[in-house]
């Protein structure tokens, strides 16, 4: 059996520009927004494990209509072992959002059982290293303005028109 490589990383060539994907041996651990300019990195040079290439594969589908402002059919297996137990609680949670629907930070605290943590479900966003398919674009600050995001607020906003969503 041969070894996963601790990150492999590989491009996703979208509409939008090239997005990279990165994998751990337990499956996509971070997604990356086109590089500024048009440059992109290289992907990964040599043989690709075959469960990675079916993990690329299923990545570049979900990214692709995610993109469209439609629902992944499926999803790959989605390493998020790098953070905190608060924040991958906060990312199961952005999970559960469907296309289209937001909720505040506050909420989100909330539904996760910690009411008085929207400061600190703003720093879980802010740490999402797989945004898009963790959908941290759809939580807003009070009174549906855009709060911050990772890739910018030209993305969040970009993505929320696409899925239906007028934000201030």
């Amino acid at each position: 059996m041969k070894t996963i490589p601790r990150y492999l990383e590989a491009a996703i060539a979208t509409a939008d520009g090239t997005f990279m994907a990165l994998y751990s041996s337990k499956g996509l651990v971070g997604l990356n927004f086109p590089a500024r300019r048009g440059t992109t990195k290289p992907g990964a040079a040599g043989a690709v494990p075959e469960v990675i290439r079916k993990w690329h594969s299923t990545t570049s589908v979900a990214l692709k209509r995610a993109l469209t402002g439609k629902s992944p059919r499926e999803l790959p297996p989605l390493d998020v072992s790098s953070g905190t137990n608060f924040q991958q609680a906060v990312w199961r949670e952005l999970c559960r959002l469907k296309t289209g629907e937001t909720c505040s930070y506050g909420e989100l605290a909330r539904r996760i059982g910690r009411p008085n943590a929207g400061r600190a479900v703003g720093g879980a966003c802010g740490a999402n290293l797989i945004p898009v398919l963790i959908p941290c674009h759809r939580v807003l600050a009070a009174n549906q303005k855009p709060g911050g995001f990772s890739g910018g607020l030209d993305w969040k906003r970009k993505l929320l028109e696409r899925e239906g969503v007028a934000i201030q």
